[in-house]
C-alpha cells in the first residue's frame, strides 16, 4: 500500500511575521502537515533563513514583507506567482506594538498610532489584497489574520493596538463577504501568548493574568498555531469569524 501524502502536500501558504513567536509555530505546523512555506519577514533575514532549511520537505522561501511599506508586499506577491504560480493560504500574522498605559493618552502619540495601525491593520488589507489574485488560483484558500482579544476587551498594550485589532476583526468579516464563495477567512483571537512580542513584558505578568482564567494557564504560540491549522484543514464550512484562543479570558 502507497504510503499516504500529508493532507497539504502541493499547498503554498504564506506567513508574515514568521521570524518568531506565532509565525514561527504556524510555519511549523503548517510545514509539517505538507505545505510549502513562504516566510516572510520584515528585517530578520537570517532568522528567516533559517527557518526555511529547518523546515520538513522543500521549496520553501523567506521573502521581505513589511507590512508598513506597500512596494515590499507587491514585490513580495510578483515573486510567490513567479515561484508557484498560486497560494493556498495567508497567514496574516506580522505585526508591532509598543506597551504605553491605557490611561496615558498623551504617551500615544499620534505618530505612534498611525504607525500601529498602519502595521497592524492596514498591513495585513495590503498583504491580503495583494494576494488575493493568487489565492483566487489557489485550491480550497483561506486567510487567517492573527488578531487579538485586546479587540473585544478593549485592554492591551494600548489603546491604538486593541483598535487596530478590532479593526482587523471587523476586515475579517467584510473580507469574508467579498472573497466568498473561493476564500475563506477568519479571525484567530489570542490574548498573553507566550512570546517576546510586546517589549518589556515580564513572564511574571502572563503567570498573574493566567491565574484568572477558566483555563489557568498561559497560551504558547503553539496553541495559537494549533487553531491556524483548524482554520485551514478542518473548518471548511466556516468563514468571518473570530475565534478565541485565550484560556476563556473573554469569558
Amino acid at each position: 500500500m502507497s504510503e499516504q501524502a500529508p493532507p497539504l502536500s502541493g499547498r503554498i501558504a504564506v506567513v508574515t511575521g514568521a521570524t518568531s513567536g506565532i509565525g514561527r509555530a504556524s510555519a511549523i505546523r503548517l510545514a509539517d502537515l505538507g505545505a510549502t512555506i513562504v516566510a516572510g519577514y520584515h528585517s530578520r533575514s537570517a532568522a528567516a533563513e533559517d527557518l526555511v532549511a529547518s523546515l520538513p520537505g522543500g521549496n520553501h522561501i523567506a521573502l521581505r514583507i513589511a507590512l508598513e511599506a506597500s512596494d515590499t508586499i507587491a514585490e513580495a506577491a510578483r515573486a510567490v506567482e513567479k515561484a508557484f504560480g498560486h497560494v493556498d493560504i495567508l497567514v496574516n500574522n506580522g505585526g508591532a506594538t509598543e506597551a504605553v498605559p491605557a490611561d496615558d493618552l498623551d504617551g500615544l502619540t499620534d505618530e505612534m498610532f498611525d504607525r500601529i495601525t498602519r502595521v497592524n491593520l492596514r498591513g495585513p488589507f495590503a498583504v491580503t489584497r495583494a494576494f488575493r489574485p493568487l489565492l483566487a488560483s489557489g485550491e480550497d484558500a483561506v486567510v487567517v489574520n492573527i488578531s487579538s482579544i485586546a479587540a473585544r476587551t478593549g485592554v492591551g498594550s494600548n489603546l491604538a493596538y486593541c483598535a487596530a485589532k478590532a479593526g482587523l476583526d471587523t476586515l475579517t468579516i467584510g473580507l469574508a463577504k467579498v472573497l466568498a464563495p473561493d476564500i475563506r477567512v477568519f479571525s484567530v483571537s489570542p490574548a498573553g501568548v507566550d512570546t517576546d512580542f510586546v517589549p518589556g513584558r515580564p513572564r511574571a505578568r502572563l503567570e498573574a493574568t493566567a491565574k484568572h482564567t477558566p483555563l489557568a494557564k498561559i497560551t504558547s504560540a503553539d496553541d495559537v498555531a494549533r487553531a491556524v491549522i483548524a482554520c485551514v484543514t478542518l473548518m471548511t464550512s466556516s468563514t468571518g469569524i473570530v475565534i478565541p484562543v485565550d484560556e476563556g479570558r473573554h469569558l
